[in-house]
């Protein structure tokens, strides 16, 4: 199955994560591109996380140690920069 991640946009994939043995509750997913990306859902393998990096992806794993919502800020803030960046360009 896909899933497109809009342009500029973020995305968790936690709900499509279904190896048990895989080593990160959660993938925090950020398009920094202004072309829509397809995601191969769902998550079975750490390889996904590199092949999906390869489509300009930035994918951000989440163990049980780590903090969900921080890093999701994060990712957030970083992209919201970007969009301003590329706005400033543009005008």
């Amino acid at each position: 199955m896909k899933f497109v991640v809009r342009p500029m946009h973020i995305v968790s994939v936690g709900g499509y994560i279904v190896e048990t043995q895989f080593p990160y509750r959660n993938l925090i997913v950020v398009n920094p591109t202004e072309e829509p990306i397809k995601i191969d859902i769902p998550v079975f393998t750490e390889d996904w996380i590199e092949e999906h990096r390869k489509l300009g992806l930035e994918i951000t794993p989440i163990t049980e140690e780590d903090s969900f919502l921080r890093n999701f800020r994060k990712a957030k803030i970083k992209l919201e920069k970007l969009k301003e960046e590329k706005k400033l360009k543009n005008e």
